[in-house]
């Protein structure tokens, strides 16, 4: 089993920057590869980012890259996002989510969830 709790989010104008924090707790939390999905109201959820367990890998939505960095520090079980030239359309529920197998850009990999913060960028 494996906890995963979210901070970090708020309200920031459009160009602004944010970086959301993910703490993970339970057995063997260091040892999943980790995603960052987000979900706007009316919208379905959708994938922002995935880093593999040892951090050599990372993977990106189109509609973030360059913008966004995924990091994660295995020794203090923690995954971060910076999220850089936000924009209105950036809002959203953004969820942390611990992978199990299949696609990174799929929410049916992933079997652990946080409960998710959220994003307000203002134009």
């Amino acid at each position: 089993q494996v906890q995963l709790v979210e901070s970090g989010g708020g309200l920031v104008q459009a160009g602004g920057s944010l970086r959301l924090s993910c703490a993970a707790s339970g057995r063997s939390a260091s040892n999943y590869d980790m995603g960052w999905f987000r979900q706007a109201p009316g919208k379905e959820r959708e994938f922002v980012t995935a880093i593999t367990w040892s951090g050599r890998s990372t993977y990106y939505a189109s509609s973030v890259k360059g913008r966004f960095t995924i990091s994660r520090d295995n020794a203090k079980n923690t995954v971060l996002l910076q999220m850089n030239s936000l924009k209105p359309e950036d809002t959203a529920v953004y969820y942390c989510a611990a992978r199990s197998g299949g696609t990174y850009n799929n929410t049916a990999g992933y079997n652990y969830w946080g409960q998710g913060t959220q994003v307000t960028v203002s134009s």
